[in-house]
Protein backbone atom coordinates (compact mmCIF):
# COMPACT_ATOMS: atom_id res chain seq x y z
CA UNK A 1 0.00 0.00 0.00
CA UNK A 2 2.90 2.51 0.75
CA UNK A 3 4.24 1.95 -2.27
CA UNK A 4 1.40 2.57 -4.41
CA UNK A 5 0.79 5.92 -2.44
CA UNK A 6 4.24 6.68 -3.25
CA UNK A 7 3.78 6.05 -6.56
CA UNK A 8 0.46 8.10 -6.89
CA UNK A 9 2.58 11.34 -5.39
CA UNK A 10 5.08 11.23 -7.51
CA UNK A 11 3.07 11.39 -10.51
CA UNK A 12 1.66 14.43 -8.35
CA UNK A 13 4.80 15.87 -8.05
CA UNK A 14 4.54 17.89 -11.26
CA UNK A 15 1.36 19.72 -10.67
CA UNK A 16 2.09 20.13 -6.96
CA UNK A 17 5.14 22.47 -7.88
CA UNK A 18 3.63 23.85 -10.36
CA UNK A 19 0.09 24.80 -7.92
CA UNK A 20 2.69 25.75 -5.22
CA UNK A 21 5.11 27.87 -7.13
CA UNK A 22 2.16 29.85 -9.24
CA UNK A 23 -0.66 29.59 -6.67
CA UNK A 24 0.13 28.93 -3.20
CA UNK A 25 3.55 30.90 -3.06
CA UNK A 26 1.75 34.21 -4.84
CA UNK A 27 -0.70 34.31 -2.83
CA UNK A 28 1.89 34.12 0.55
CA UNK A 29 3.90 36.84 -1.29
CA UNK A 30 0.75 39.40 -1.80
CA UNK A 31 -0.02 39.01 2.06
CA UNK A 32 3.65 39.70 3.00
CA UNK A 33 3.70 42.97 0.59
CA UNK A 34 0.79 43.83 2.19
CA UNK A 35 3.20 44.92 5.04
CA UNK A 36 5.28 46.33 2.95
CA UNK A 37 5.83 50.21 2.20
CA UNK A 38 5.86 49.23 -1.84
CA UNK A 39 6.59 53.47 -2.92
CA UNK A 40 10.17 53.73 -1.35
CA UNK A 41 12.98 52.18 -2.81
CA UNK A 42 14.17 49.80 -1.35
CA UNK A 43 10.80 48.45 0.27
CA UNK A 44 10.60 48.75 4.02
CA UNK A 45 8.42 46.35 6.28
CA UNK A 46 5.85 48.84 7.73
CA UNK A 47 2.64 46.52 9.05
CA UNK A 48 0.05 49.13 9.47
CA UNK A 49 0.99 51.51 6.74
CA UNK A 50 -1.31 50.11 4.00
CA UNK A 51 -3.87 48.84 6.37
CA UNK A 52 -4.13 51.94 7.93
CA UNK A 53 -4.39 53.93 5.10
CA UNK A 54 -7.35 51.41 4.20
CA UNK A 55 -9.56 52.37 7.31
CA UNK A 56 -8.95 56.26 5.95
CA UNK A 57 -9.35 56.08 2.17
CA UNK A 58 -12.51 57.75 0.99
CA UNK A 59 -11.73 55.85 -2.82
CA UNK A 60 -11.53 52.51 -0.65
CA UNK A 61 -15.08 53.22 0.51
CA UNK A 62 -16.50 54.29 -2.50
CA UNK A 63 -15.13 51.47 -4.55
CA UNK A 64 -16.70 48.99 -1.55
CA UNK A 65 -20.05 51.53 -1.39
CA UNK A 66 -20.10 50.46 -5.33
CA UNK A 67 -19.66 47.03 -5.01
CA UNK A 68 -21.73 46.05 -2.52
CA UNK A 69 -24.67 48.20 -4.01
CA UNK A 70 -24.05 45.93 -7.58
CA UNK A 71 -24.14 42.91 -4.80
CA UNK A 72 -27.18 43.78 -3.18
CA UNK A 73 -29.24 45.08 -6.57
CA UNK A 74 -27.96 42.65 -9.14
CA UNK A 75 -27.16 39.48 -7.66
CA UNK A 76 -30.68 38.70 -6.64
CA UNK A 77 -32.44 40.21 -9.42
CA UNK A 78 -29.98 37.74 -11.78
CA UNK A 79 -31.00 34.91 -9.55
CA UNK A 80 -34.44 35.60 -10.14
CA UNK A 81 -34.30 36.19 -13.75
CA UNK A 82 -32.24 33.07 -13.98
CA UNK A 83 -35.10 31.13 -11.97
CA UNK A 84 -37.87 32.24 -14.39
CA UNK A 85 -35.27 31.32 -17.56
CA UNK A 86 -34.71 28.05 -16.15
CA UNK A 87 -38.30 27.42 -15.49
CA UNK A 88 -39.24 28.14 -19.02
CA UNK A 89 -36.08 26.20 -20.33
CA UNK A 90 -37.88 23.26 -18.29
CA UNK A 91 -41.29 23.52 -19.44
CA UNK A 92 -42.37 20.58 -21.59
CA UNK A 93 -44.67 22.41 -24.00
CA UNK A 94 -40.81 24.56 -25.00
CA UNK A 95 -40.20 23.43 -28.40
CA UNK A 96 -36.35 23.45 -29.29
CA UNK A 97 -35.11 23.57 -25.81
CA UNK A 98 -31.45 23.21 -26.60
CA UNK A 99 -31.25 25.90 -29.26
CA UNK A 100 -32.95 27.94 -26.23
CA UNK A 101 -30.12 27.00 -23.57
CA UNK A 102 -27.59 27.56 -25.84
CA UNK A 103 -28.47 30.97 -26.75
CA UNK A 104 -28.98 31.24 -22.82
CA UNK A 105 -25.59 30.27 -22.14
CA UNK A 106 -23.92 32.25 -25.30
CA UNK A 107 -23.09 35.61 -23.65
CA UNK A 108 -20.58 33.62 -21.17
CA UNK A 109 -19.19 32.65 -24.26
CA UNK A 110 -18.72 35.96 -26.09
CA UNK A 111 -15.12 37.86 -25.73
CA UNK A 112 -16.17 40.24 -22.74
CA UNK A 113 -14.17 43.64 -24.61
CA UNK A 114 -16.59 42.48 -27.88
CA UNK A 115 -19.42 42.61 -25.78
CA UNK A 116 -18.48 45.86 -23.28
CA UNK A 117 -17.90 47.77 -27.09
CA UNK A 118 -21.52 46.80 -27.78
CA UNK A 119 -22.78 47.63 -25.14
CA UNK A 120 -21.42 51.30 -25.08
CA UNK A 121 -23.00 51.32 -28.56
CA UNK A 122 -26.28 50.29 -27.81
CA UNK A 123 -26.30 52.70 -24.86
CA UNK A 124 -24.67 55.65 -26.68
CA UNK A 125 -26.50 59.01 -25.98
CA UNK A 126 -26.65 60.13 -29.68
CA UNK A 127 -27.10 56.97 -31.82
CA UNK A 128 -27.72 54.32 -29.57
CA UNK A 129 -30.37 52.07 -29.76
CA UNK A 130 -31.78 52.22 -26.17
CA UNK A 131 -32.46 55.58 -26.70
CA UNK A 132 -33.49 55.63 -29.88
CA UNK A 133 -36.43 52.93 -28.20
CA UNK A 134 -36.93 55.57 -25.57
CA UNK A 135 -37.66 58.27 -27.75
CA UNK A 136 -39.95 55.60 -29.77
CA UNK A 137 -42.24 55.14 -27.00
CA UNK A 138 -42.35 59.17 -25.95
CA UNK A 139 -39.66 59.01 -23.00
CA UNK A 140 -36.08 61.32 -23.30
CA UNK A 141 -32.85 60.40 -23.48
CA UNK A 142 -30.89 58.94 -20.72
CA UNK A 143 -27.00 60.14 -20.85
CA UNK A 144 -26.09 56.57 -19.77
CA UNK A 145 -21.85 57.78 -19.09
CA UNK A 146 -22.04 61.02 -17.68
CA UNK A 147 -24.48 60.42 -15.06
CA UNK A 148 -23.72 58.32 -11.53
CA UNK A 149 -26.80 56.50 -11.36
CA UNK A 150 -28.04 55.47 -15.14
CA UNK A 151 -24.09 54.18 -15.69
CA UNK A 152 -24.41 52.53 -12.32
CA UNK A 153 -27.48 50.67 -13.69
CA UNK A 154 -25.78 50.15 -16.92
CA UNK A 155 -23.23 48.29 -15.15
CA UNK A 156 -26.24 45.99 -13.10
CA UNK A 157 -27.86 45.33 -16.45
CA UNK A 158 -24.58 44.00 -18.32
CA UNK A 159 -23.24 41.66 -15.83
CA UNK A 160 -27.28 40.67 -15.60
CA UNK A 161 -27.45 40.05 -19.46
CA UNK A 162 -23.98 38.03 -18.91
CA UNK A 163 -24.79 35.35 -15.97
CA UNK A 164 -28.11 35.43 -15.93
CA UNK A 165 -28.25 32.57 -18.69
CA UNK A 166 -25.48 30.96 -16.87
CA UNK A 167 -27.21 30.17 -13.55
CA UNK A 168 -29.85 29.34 -15.21
CA UNK A 169 -28.32 26.36 -16.98
CA UNK A 170 -27.14 25.39 -13.24
CA UNK A 171 -30.47 25.88 -11.73
CA UNK A 172 -32.31 24.02 -14.87
CA UNK A 173 -29.81 20.91 -14.12
CA UNK A 174 -31.27 21.37 -10.52
CA UNK A 175 -34.67 21.30 -11.74
CA UNK A 176 -34.35 18.07 -13.93
CA UNK A 177 -32.66 16.06 -11.19
CA UNK A 178 -35.66 16.68 -8.53
CA UNK A 179 -37.48 13.22 -8.89
CA UNK A 180 -40.85 13.52 -11.38
CA UNK A 181 -42.56 11.14 -8.84
CA UNK A 182 -42.27 13.94 -6.53
CA UNK A 183 -44.78 16.22 -8.92
CA UNK A 184 -46.90 13.33 -9.90
CA UNK A 185 -48.03 12.91 -6.16
CA UNK A 186 -49.01 16.54 -6.00
CA UNK A 187 -50.92 16.52 -8.80
CA UNK A 188 -52.66 13.32 -8.14
CA UNK A 189 -53.35 15.96 -5.10
CA UNK A 190 -54.46 18.48 -6.83
CA UNK A 191 -51.83 20.81 -6.22
CA UNK A 192 -51.62 23.55 -8.15
CA UNK A 193 -48.17 24.32 -10.54
CA UNK A 194 -47.44 27.56 -8.87
CA UNK A 195 -47.96 25.79 -5.03
CA UNK A 196 -45.88 22.65 -6.64
CA UNK A 197 -43.38 25.60 -7.45
CA UNK A 198 -43.02 27.19 -4.14
CA UNK A 199 -43.57 24.23 -1.74
CA UNK A 200 -41.74 21.30 -3.95
CA UNK A 201 -39.42 23.00 -6.54
CA UNK A 202 -37.79 26.01 -4.14
CA UNK A 203 -37.36 23.70 -1.27
CA UNK A 204 -35.58 21.07 -3.03
CA UNK A 205 -33.48 23.53 -5.16
CA UNK A 206 -32.10 25.40 -2.38
CA UNK A 207 -28.77 23.99 -2.56
CA UNK A 208 -28.29 25.28 -6.30
CA UNK A 209 -29.89 28.42 -5.62
CA UNK A 210 -27.12 28.62 -3.01
CA UNK A 211 -24.12 27.61 -4.58
CA UNK A 212 -24.96 30.32 -7.60
CA UNK A 213 -25.73 32.68 -5.18
CA UNK A 214 -21.90 32.05 -3.77
CA UNK A 215 -20.67 31.89 -7.26
CA UNK A 216 -22.61 35.09 -7.56
CA UNK A 217 -20.91 37.18 -4.92
CA UNK A 218 -17.58 36.05 -5.57
CA UNK A 219 -17.59 37.34 -8.89
CA UNK A 220 -19.47 40.86 -8.16
CA UNK A 221 -16.66 41.40 -5.18
CA UNK A 222 -13.88 40.59 -8.20
CA UNK A 223 -16.10 42.78 -10.95
CA UNK A 224 -13.55 44.68 -13.63
CA UNK A 225 -14.58 44.27 -17.04
CA UNK A 226 -17.44 46.30 -16.73
CA UNK A 227 -16.83 49.45 -15.17
CA UNK A 228 -13.76 49.47 -16.85
CA UNK A 229 -14.58 49.04 -20.66
CA UNK A 230 -18.00 50.04 -20.62
CA UNK A 231 -18.18 53.13 -18.13
CA UNK A 232 -14.29 54.00 -18.78
CA UNK A 233 -12.47 52.81 -15.56
CA UNK A 234 -15.35 53.50 -13.05
CA UNK A 235 -16.67 56.84 -14.48
CA UNK A 236 -18.25 59.11 -13.88
CA UNK A 237 -15.81 60.30 -11.55
CA UNK A 238 -16.03 57.26 -9.99
CA UNK A 239 -19.09 56.20 -9.73
CA UNK A 240 -19.10 53.05 -10.84
CA UNK A 241 -15.29 52.24 -9.53
CA UNK A 242 -15.31 48.65 -7.89
CA UNK A 243 -12.97 46.91 -5.62
CA UNK A 244 -11.35 45.28 -8.65
CA UNK A 245 -10.86 48.42 -10.75
CA UNK A 246 -9.29 50.31 -7.37
CA UNK A 247 -7.12 47.40 -6.77
CA UNK A 248 -5.93 47.33 -10.75
CA UNK A 249 -5.61 50.92 -9.83
CA UNK A 250 -3.42 50.71 -7.22
CA UNK A 251 -1.26 47.77 -8.15
CA UNK A 252 -0.69 48.44 -12.44
CA UNK A 253 -1.13 52.62 -12.75
CA UNK A 254 0.40 53.73 -8.99
CA UNK A 255 2.63 50.34 -8.83
CA UNK A 256 1.50 50.62 -5.40
CA UNK A 257 1.70 46.63 -4.86
CA UNK A 258 1.73 46.93 -0.79
CA UNK A 259 -1.76 48.80 -0.49
CA UNK A 260 -3.23 46.96 -3.96
CA UNK A 261 -2.36 43.57 -1.95
CA UNK A 262 -4.07 44.97 1.16
CA UNK A 263 -7.29 45.55 -0.97
CA UNK A 264 -7.22 42.70 -2.57
CA UNK A 265 -7.29 40.52 0.91
CA UNK A 266 -9.89 43.19 1.90
CA UNK A 267 -11.82 41.73 -1.22
CA UNK A 268 -10.93 38.02 -0.54
CA UNK A 269 -12.07 38.65 3.20
CA UNK A 270 -15.63 40.27 2.23
CA UNK A 271 -16.19 37.71 0.28
CA UNK A 272 -15.54 34.89 2.52
CA UNK A 273 -17.29 36.92 5.21
CA UNK A 274 -20.63 37.57 3.11
CA UNK A 275 -20.64 33.66 1.72
CA UNK A 276 -20.09 32.42 5.35
CA UNK A 277 -23.65 34.91 6.49
CA UNK A 278 -25.43 33.64 3.48
CA UNK A 279 -24.42 29.99 4.08
CA UNK A 280 -25.34 30.23 8.08
CA UNK A 281 -28.72 32.12 7.31
CA UNK A 282 -29.82 29.28 4.46
CA UNK A 283 -28.16 26.29 6.55
CA UNK A 284 -30.91 23.45 7.48
CA UNK A 285 -32.76 23.11 10.52
CA UNK A 286 -30.76 19.90 12.85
Amino acid sequence: MRDRNATAYRFLTPYLLIFAIFWVWPIISSFLISFQATRTVPWRFAPGFNWGRLIGDPAFFNALKNTLLILVIQVPVMIALAMVMAVLLNSPLLKARGLYRFAFFAPVVVGEVAYSAVFRLMFSLDFGIVNKLLNGIGLPKVDWFSNVTPAMALIMIAVTWRWAGYNAIILLAGMQSIPEDVYEAATLDRVSKLKQFFYITLPLLKPVIVFCAVLSIIGTMQLFTEPFLITERGGPGGGTETLGLLLYRQGFRSLNFGYASAVAYTMAGLAIAITLVQLWLTREPK
